[in-house]
């Protein structure tokens, strides 16, 4: 490990037991130091708070991949045009950064420490400020899309249509971030339901969050014609373009949709892979686009759809969590896996895929789900 990585890793380490404050100690420095980024900012901080460490924790200990860190900035650094940050904000976030870690390192903290820190976020800085620069030249910060269908599906979940108001690029698997006109500057990503379509038109499945500010307007209080702003797309879940093994999906809720966006693309391919698509949800009801899948599985002979319930006794098929059904349905030995919904979720999904002997390299999730 290269000596700058090492000393960052081992200073960062000493904020990870006290991120709440560190992370409050640092918007405070940047917004007492400069007043005018704040109004960049949504008004409550709280989940932005999370995803600031998040990102600081994914960037410090993937220093030593520089070609993993690489293409993460610029993704970063790309979403962060929708936001409005400028070249010139780099610096002030920097310095509030370096004056954080100064002081919740307490008596390790040395000049030489100093030093790898500001190398390592100059250069975490250039390569974002680099991928905003070429970004700009291509697409816009953000896209304005109008809403051209809404069905609510549950009391808490809905299917809406959006049409960018220029195209918007994107590969099967990816999200995008959302904010609405009732709530500005929060952003809230989603992932995209479908495979990318000739008409440009866009899919999201939403569930309202308990105190979920943008889900919950975009499920409850959307209606058609309505306009909302549309971040870039983002994340690397995608098919491995150089297989053509047999695909396992499992799904929790809405973690359907990037797995439905997948099933699309091997469709619309024209390749013949078997695939096996768990749908676990809490009751029959929740399994909210059994009626689509189903479509899709009398148009394609390789898709075997499989609904899971959990906390219905009466369902007549499946039931458990959506993991629990994997050991008695297949061997996956020579399957790729892909994996959505929540976090808690994926990991003990992953957790007994592991057990069921699926090589790591073969499944892919979200890491913004984790």
């Amino acid at each position: 490990m290269p000596l700058s990585a090492r000393v960052v890793k081992e200073s960062f380490a000493q904020l990870e037991p006290v991120s709440d404050k560190a992370v409050a100690y640092f918007y405070g420095r940047l917004f007492a130091e400069n007043p005018r980024l704040r109004a960049m900012f949504p008004p409550t901080m709280d989940a932005q708070r999370d995803r600031l460490f998040h990102a600081l924790t994914r960037i410090v200990w993937s220093l030593d991949s520089p070609d993993t860190l690489a293409c993460y900035l610029s993704r970063l650094g790309n979403d962060h045009r929708k936001f409005g940050v400028l070249e010139e904000h780099y610096a002030a976030v920097g310095a509030a950064l370096i004056a954080t870690v100064r002081k919740f390192s307490r008596d390790t903290w040395t000049p030489e420490i100093e030093e790898h820190w500001t190398a390592a976020y100059s250069a975490a800085a250039s390569l974002m400020i680099n991928a905003a620069g070429e970004s700009a030249l291509a697409t816009p910060p953000w896209w304005v899309g109008q809403v051209v269908g809404h069905e609510r599906r549950t009391a808490d979940i809905a299917v809406l249509a959006i049409r960018p108001n220029h195209r918007l690029e994107f590969t099967a698997g990816q999200h995008l971030t959302v904010q609405t006109s009732r709530w500005p500057r929060v952003w809230r990503p989603y992932s995209l339901a479908g495979a990318p379509r000739e008409d440009g038109v866009l899919h999201l499945h939403v569930r309202a969050q308990p105190a979920g500010w943008v889900s919950g307007t975009l499920v409850r209080h959307t209606k058609v014609g309505d306009t909302m702003l549309l971040g870039p797309a983002l994340g690397t879940m995608a098919l491995d373009p150089e297989s053509g093994r047999d695909l396992l999906m499992v799904a929790g809720g809405t973690g359907l949709a990037p797995l439905k966006a997948l099933v699309e693309q091997v469709i619309r391919s024209g390749q013949h892979r078997s695939i096996h698509l768990v749908f676990g949800a809490r009751t029959e009801r929740d399994l909210y686009d059994l009626a689509d899948l189903r479509l899709l599985e009398s148009a394609y002979p390789g898709l075997r759809v499989l609904p899971v319930v959990s906390a219905e006794p009466g369902f007549a098929g499946l039931r458990g969590q959506a993991c629990d059904v994997l050991q008695d349905l297949h061997d996956w030995d020579e399957h790729d896996v892909y994996v959505a919904g929540p976090a808690e979720m994926i990991a003990v999904t992953l957790q007994r895929l592991h057990h069921l002997g699926v090589v790591p390299t073969r499944i892919h999730y979200d890491s913004l789900s984790l």
